[in-house]
């Protein structure tokens, strides 16, 4: 069985497995008690790896890697919950059931099929010698040939490969949790006083912004980019109009798919945080991060606007935000967009009321961290703009909710799924940058990206991680101090843009903006 979607076909399956003929030479010539024991202890471990098989093919589908067996099995929990909040709780819990019982019966029937080819064997020693030596001849034969109709080999030893895999990932895994806790340590802003940094920012507006699945396919895909790049264009005008101006770039996000908080905690800490160990060491550290940057130099207020966010989330005060609004403290009464619990226009709305619209303490500026949800997969039903006197609580998006489509028939379509991802995508950035045109001020400096890109079954299966970044702002100087960097005039950025590693973007923008490294701290 092979371990990616764009390899399962029955090419796969028509081959002699070395695993096999090794089994049925040493497993006829045990005593009965112990080969029907070792016979059942292959079954399941056979069982075992398929399943790992199984969720290799899923992460790279969902998440553009193989499964951690480590690390990866809370990742688990997180799927149930995308699945009811995206298709209810039934289907949920059927989809749930369903899994289990299938690895279940799994692990019985190729136990039992294992312990039964056995005993055929044992029973016909003639007949299973000369099968096994014809088997073996032609895996040689097979193997010194390289003979490999489309482009499968025939002679296999897949079994053998998968678990020494195994072996090595849960190796390097352990080692890298070492490794990733030395470089954690090292921070060239770590001690830097608050004084020093960010000063040229001192009085601004200053918001980050993560835009759920907005990825490099967005703006060149042939089938999602032109939607996507109009929208982008017209924006980009929409916003001159208004004064502001814009530069935009590329970012290769830590993660792909899904797991959006890699993404956020990579460019805020400056550390390529690509699973869930980095992340909780680095959550459990003092590592400055972007945002604890700005209340560090007791300048600037620090709050969060996590409409997605439906739990307790302790990691607020890694990120330096002395207020955090989930999505139970934006008095939203309208209906759940699929996974979406509101539309990003209501939230944006609601940050204008609760935050924005009011004046921080004298003296000091102001520093945001948005996160907006409305492109996040499965893309149905996408809520479409309105007029923004006519949000109030929300309740005037039941309508538009109950006519859109379902989520249920969207999640398995390609083609509804990337069309309707471009469908979110337009709506997300118009949203945002209509709220910048309407509420924005001379000093309000915004930069949003997206936090990777969508799922292989919508960017394909052999897209980059790349996700665009722009900022945006009125005052020419900000962008002035930003030339070097090379990005593109406007929100797209072009093909050829620079391309960073997102956890350089931390370091790059404290240092355009003024920040000084302070002593070595390691």
């Amino acid at each position: 069985m092979p371990d990616s979607v764009d390899r399962l076909g029955p090419a796969a399956f028509v081959r002699i497995p070395a695993e096999a003929v090794v089994g049925a030479v040493v497993l006829p010539a045990l005593p009965r008690r112990p080969r029907v024991a070792v016979a059942a202890g292959c079954g399941v471990l056979l069982a075992a790896l398929t399943v790992l098989n199984a969720l290799d093919m899923g992460f790279r589908q969902y998440l553009g890697r193989t499964f951690d067996v480590v690390l990866d099995w809370s990742l688990l929990g997180d799927a149930e919950s995308y699945l009811e909040d995206s298709l209810g709780s039934a289907t949920a819990l059927a989809v749930v059931a369903g899994a289990v019982a299938l690895v279940l019966l799994l692990f019985v029937l190729l136990a039992l099929s294992v312990v039964r080819l056995t005993e055929l064997l044992a029973r016909h020693p003639g007949t299973a010698r000369r099968s096994t030596l014809t088997a073996a001849v032609a895996w040689v034969a097979c193997a010194s040939l390289g003979l490999a109709p489309a482009a499968v080999p025939l002679a296999s030893h897949r079994t053998v490969t998968a678990l020494r895999g195994q072996v090595h990932r849960v190796s390097d895994t352990l080692r890298d949790e070492a490794e990733f806790r030395k470089v954690a340590r090292v921070d060239a802003f770590g001690n830097t006083p608050g004084d020093r940094l960010v000063p040229e920012l001192r009085g601004k507006d200053v918001i980050f912004t993560f835009v759920e699945s907005y990825g490099r396919s967005a703006i060149e895909d042939p089938v999602m980019a032109p939607g996507v790049d109009r929208m982008l264009d017209a924006r980009t005008k929409a916003l001159a109009r208004a004064g502001f101006h814009a530069r935009s770039g590329w970012l290769t996000s830590a993660t792909y798919g899904g797991s959006s908080w890699l993404g956020h905690s990579t460019t805020m800490s400056g550390l390529w945080i690509s699973n869930q160990q980095r992340y909780r060491t680095v959550m459990a550290s003092d590592r400055l991060s972007l945002t604890e940057a700005f209340r560090r130099t007791g300048a600037f207020e620090t709050v969060g606007v996590m409409p997605g966010v439906q739990k307790g989330w302790p990691e607020q005060k890694w990120y330096g935000l002395d207020k955090v609004y989930d999505a139970f403290r934006l008095g939203y009464r309208g209906p759940k967009f699929s996974w979406s619990t509101m539309p990003d226009q209501y939230a944006l709305q609601q940050y204008q009321e609760r935050v924005h619209g009011k004046r921080p303490a004298a003296g000091k500026g102001r520093m945001s961290l948005l996160i907006l949800t409305s492109s996040h997969q499965p893309w149905a039903p996408v809520p479409r703009m309105v007029d923004w006197d006519r949000l109030g609580d929300g309740s005037a998006f039941k309508a538009m909710e109950a006519a859109g489509d379902k989520a249920a028939d969207v999640i398995a379509d390609t083609a509804r799924s990337r069309a309707a991802y471009g469908r979110s995508v337009q709506y997300s950035v118009t949203a945002l940058t209509e709220w910048l045109q309407r509420y924005g001020t001379k000093d309000t400096v915004l930069v949003f990206l997206g936090d990777h890109q969508p799922i292989a079954r919508v960017s394909g299966n052999h897209a980059s991680r790349d996700v665009p970044v722009s900022l945006v702002a009125k005052d020419p100087k900000l962008l002035d101090r930003i030339a070097g960097w090379h990005w593109t005039d406007g929100l797209r950025p072009a093909h050829d843009a620079p391309v960073w590693k997102m956890s350089a973007f931390r370091d790059r923008f404290l240092t355009a903006y003024g920040s000084t490294p302070g002593p070595k701290r390691n």
